[in-house]
């Protein structure tokens, strides 16, 4: 194939119609590779490092193949940037006018059901009452009912469970809005589509079998592409995970007492065994308090409390559930919220069962508010396997991250893949003279008291070489808090903190501030992008090991020892590069940035897995000397200078 006949080729459609395409080798390797699995209705995993473009790898082959594609991504935004800019762009270079769909999980659609009855009970303050009333009005002019619209209502707050539905509260087709349900237009688009792009978070519930409504297209595909692939294996814990919690029983009665209105005799009825149920609910909350914040359920006599606040509450359940089975036939919201009731008494015994399962592990968390009780498997890959035999597609996995040291062993064994293809595309970022990766000498033990203190201290020289421009990533909100009260006296530059804005608006004010300094830890270690200037430093205090203590993690690390693996090397060793990866790719996003990656944690130098960590990034040149940093940003200035 020659470049003109190449659509991701110099002369190729794409670099006709898009202003800045550059073709790039990597990029026409891996469509050729996703083109051949589409035919072949293969397996295939591609890592593609940051800047090959691969987004623009799948799309054209997608495009341009046969049967319906599904894409998946990692996240909401970059689930709306794909439909909304990037398929549009690649579809209008190569004369193509697809049918398209964008499809979200449910809670992303607002529910004219639950609206009207949320503005018929006047439950919530003022403040509550004039969202109520915007989300009312942009009712009336939205064209497609998704919430990501309405701007002036915050994504978090608690008007938004009130006006949209999940899968126990939905009346389906006996709703009296269901011709106009936005969320039945949504997936009636889709099933016609030849192109659907949906989130893993929708694709897993539905690939789970729990159904959000999504089900009825997935046989259908020919394809599915798996952007951000490396999210798949925590994400399908979470989906194949049983849960019930404080909030479900909670909305459970309210929506129980609001179902109530126009039924004579109902609400005098069921107010009683409502008010039970949400004192077993409290008495439960409480029986956690002395516990901590997560732990196992498998010994629930110890302490006792806990085992007779959880018999309680099954109880006051079940005798709730008695008192709405003679309302049911009055009403089908009353009938809705007693089979609610029936698949949570289910579920609720079954969390309470002796013991776990050997693939499983059952667990408690408590909230501030609330607390939730969880079934977790210890491995997603048969259940995967099985999932994926019951629909004959091309399987594609991508990500800049899916690898540890070159191989994909470890994600193939947790996707449960059989022999599929793998591909490792380099990025055609030129590391070598773009890059300098800083690691500063006589940092203690991270476990020492004052180690973030002495990291921070390392990093003062740092920043000021870099004149801020900085993003300090932290492995706990401990550090993260320490960083945020101990940085202010000592540098001149602004600082954002994680949790002191949304994440969206403090990326903003970072990129407009010039030189400021963002804090962050847990979600901004991936999906944060600061192309240019803006961000020069890139710097993580720890290796990402997953935190101890967590109850699925120390279940897992049991099983594999049982089962005579080393489950640090087998485990926890390949799950913390691959976010370590995903920190360190924050650094360069353009063929143009400069830029130092600060890696503090002096494992990597002293411990034999650290050369696994060190493997596993771009090639880059390293230095233990703060002059090399005070050179290379000198450097950079001399340059700006002369340009």
């Amino acid at each position: 194939m020659n470049q003109s006949d190449d659509p991701l080729g110099a002369d190729g459609a794409l670099a006709r119609h898009i202003e800045g395409f550059v073709a790039r080798p990597a990029q026409q390797v891996m469509a050729v590779a996703v083109a051949e699995a589409l035919d072949a209705r293969g397996e295939l995993l591609v890592e593609a490092g940051t800047g090959t473009g691969k987004t623009y790898a799948y799309l054209v082959p997608a495009l341009r193949g046969e049967g319906r594609v599904i894409i998946s991504t990692g996240t909401k935004a970059l689930q709306d940037q794909l439909f909304k800019r990037d398929l549009p762009r690649v579809a209008q270079a190569l004369g193509l006018t697809p049918h398209a769909a964008l499809l979200k999980g449910r809670a992303n659609y607002l529910c004219l059901h639950r609206m009207q009855l949320a503005l018929d009970d006047g439950r919530g303050g003022a403040h509550e009452t004039h969202q109520l009333a915007s989300i009312r009005q942009w009712a009336a002019a939205t064209r497609s009912g998704d919430r990501a619209e309405m701007a002036a209502v915050p994504e978090d707050a608690p008007v938004w469970p009130r006006v949209t539905s999940t899968t126990e509260n939905c009346l389906g087709g006996t709703c009296p809005q269901f011709e106009e349900c936005w969320l039945v237009k949504a997936r009636r688009a889709a099933q016609e589509a030849q192109i659907v792009v949906v989130n893993h978070h929708l694709l897993l519930a539905d690939l789970a079998l729990k159904q959000d409504g999504f089900g009825e297209i997935l046989p259908g595909a020919a394809a599915f592409v798996m952007d951000e692939a490396h999210q798949l294996p925590e994400l399908a814990g979470q989906f194949f995970t049983e849960s019930l919690s404080h909030r479900q029983l909670s909305d459970l009665a309210q929506d129980t007492l609001a179902e109530c209105s126009g039924v004579s005799g109902a609400l005098a009825a069921l107010s009683p065994v409502v008010d039970v149920l949400q004192q077993a609910l409290r008495e439960a909350r409480l029986a956690l308090e002395p516990l901590p914040e997560r732990g196992v359920l498998d010994v629930l006599d110890d302490p006792p409390t806990l085992a007779r606040a959880l018999q309680a509450l099954a109880a006051a359940l079940h005798e709730f559930s008695v008192a709405l089975e003679s309302q049911a036939p009055r009403g089908k919201g009353l009938a809705a919220v007693y089979e609610r009731t029936q698949r949570a008494s289910e579920l609720l015994a079954r969390l309470r069962a002796l013991e776990s399962p050997g693939d499983s592990v059952r667990w408690y968390e408590r909230h501030a508010r609330g607390f939730a009780l969880h079934a977790t498997p210890l491995d997603v890959a048969k259940p995967l396997r099985a999932l994926r035999a019951r629909m004959p597609a091309a399987w594609i996995y991508t990500s800049a991250t899916l690898t540890v040291a070159g191989r994909f062993d470890h994600l193939i064994q947790r996707l449960g893949l059989q022999a599929p293809r793998t591909l490792l595309l380099q990025s055609p970022f030129d590391y070598a003279r773009q890059a300098l990766c800083y690691l500063p000498p006589e940092l203690p033990d991270p476990q020492a008291r004052d180690y973030t203190e002495r990291v921070l201290q390392a990093l003062l020289p740092v920043l000021a070489a870099s004149r801020g421009r900085a993003f300090l990533l932290f492995t706990s909100h401990r550090a993260l808090k320490l960083a945020a009260d101990w940085l202010p006296s000592r540098v001149p530059w602004p600082l954002f903190v994680q949790g002191s804005a949304p994440r969206h608006e403090l990326l903003e004010r970072f990129r407009a501030s010039g030189h400021g300094v963002l804090l962050g830890a847990a979600s901004f270690w991936e999906g944060v992008d600061v192309a240019g200037e803006a961000l020069s430093v890139v710097a993580m205090d720890k290796l990402p090991f997953e935190a101890p203590g967590d109850p699925v993690l120390e279940a897992r690390l049991r099983a594999l020892r049982e089962a005579g693996e080393n489950p640090f090397a087998s485990w926890q060793v390949p799950n913390a590069v691959i976010a370590f990866k995903q920190g360190a790719g924050r650094l360069i996003r353009g063929i143009d940035d400069r830029g130092v990656l600060v890696l503090c944690d002096p494992r990597l130098c002293a411990r034999g897995y650290g050369k696994l960590f060190l493997a596993s990034l771009p090639a880059l040149p390293r230095s233990r000397r703060i002059e090399d940093v005070q050179a290379f940003f000198a450097a950079a200035a001399a340059d700006v200078v002369v340009t």
